[in-house]
């Protein structure tokens, strides 16, 4: 079981799936989005999240045609987004997690948009666009 929370800790959640798989997206609208160089997250079954405190806390925005990102309308982490043509999949934004997590599948996506000040050194691998 993965718990996690906001920075205020009003809203809270539980995911009772196994992490399968760390991309760290560079995409303008998630550095935007969540204020640094890139957004560590993952994809999750949407069946297996459920929001234990804070449901009406929940602030949606629609960053495009068919994608919303979800965050806390008191303290504005963001949590997860979906996307339409991706029903029962969220992608989990991983730094508000509370409890520990082994991933080994991890990789940088949409690297043809990251920030010219930020090197990725670390040697994972890198895609110019999302990874299918």
């Amino acid at each position: 079981m993965h718990k996690g929370s906001c920075s205020c800790g009003k809203i809270q959640y539980q995911y009772s799936g196994s992490l399968q798989e760390i991309s760290m997206c560079h995409c303008r609208d998630c550095r935007k989005a969540q204020g640094t160089a890139f957004a560590a997250v993952s994809a999750i079954e949407s069946s297996q999240f459920e929001i234990t405190e804070g449901q009406k806390l929940l602030k949606t925005y629609q960053s495009s045609p068919n994608k919303i990102r979800v965050f806390c309308s008191e303290c504005g982490s963001p949590i997860y987004s979906e996307r339409d043509d991706k029903p029962g999949i969220k992608r989990l934004r991983l730094g508000t997690l509370d409890t520990p997590m082994q991933v080994k599948n991890k990789y940088h996506v949409f690297v043809s948009s990251k920030a010219e000040w930020y090197e990725i050194n670390d040697g994972l691998k890198q895609y110019d666009k999302f990874r299918d």
